[in-house]
Parts: structure tokens; sequence; C-alpha cells
């Protein structure tokens, strides 16, 4: 096999949970083939680059395998070569993270009634 849809390659990859959220994500164009928008159904093959925003992280893979079916991380892991320049951009917004935490990234939902004092002491 030398060719398999995007969305499959995604999701047999890891980067991906669920093929319909791999389908979904080239929908909306957050999976670049070489640049591109593409369709789901559209063919990958080695040597390909792709550009993958999975909502929390943004990557950048050139294609080094191809699978159709999904397997263990470690076969995962050997389908695809991120860049140089992803892995720095991630180590960097990594780094930024550690140093800076969003105040509503610790919120999940609704504030509690006792949040919502702690929010109202910190703000007057």
């Amino acid at each position: 096999m030398d060719t398999t849809r995007i969305d499959k390659w995604c999701w047999a990859a890891r980067f991906f949970k669920t093929r319909s959220q791999a389908t979904e994500a080239v929908e909306r164009g957050r999976i670049k083939l070489n640049g591109e928008r593409t369709k789901p159904a559209h063919n990958v093959r080695n040597g390909d680059r792709l550009d993958i925003d999975n909502g929390s992280t943004e990557w950048e893979v050139l294609v080094t395998g191809i699978a159709d079916k999904r397997g263990s991380a470690a076969i995962a892991a050997t389908l695809y070569q991120e860049t140089e320049e992803s892995i720095t951009r991630r180590a960097a917004l990594a780094e930024r993270h550690r140093l800076f935490r969003e105040p509503s990234a610790e919120i999940k939902g609704r504030p509690t009634k006792r949040d919502r004092r702690l929010l109202d002491r910190s703000s007057s």
C-alpha cells in the first residue's frame, strides 16, 4: 500500500481520537496537504508535508509511512517525522504556557459559589 485517505492517515497516526474528528478537521481546513486545503478523500503519499491543527497543538510533519488502520502509539510514531520548525514552535508554546497560565483555563464550566466569591474578591 503506497497511498491512503488523509483522514484515515491522521486517525491512524493518532493526531485525532476518532476518524470523524479527522474528517471534520480536513473539511474545516485545519489539515493542509503540501500547504493547500484538501478534501477528506484525498490520498497521502510518502514525502507529503502536512500542517495539522488538532485544536490544542499545531504540527508540521512529513509523511514517512502509510497506514489505514489504527495501531499502537509506537507504530503511529513511525508514520511521520516532525519538522525542526514545528518542534521549536511547540517547545516555545509549551514554555509560554508553563510561565503564564491563562486564569480561565483553571475553571471548568460555570464557576461555583465559592469560585464566584474568589473572583469577586480578586477583581475588587
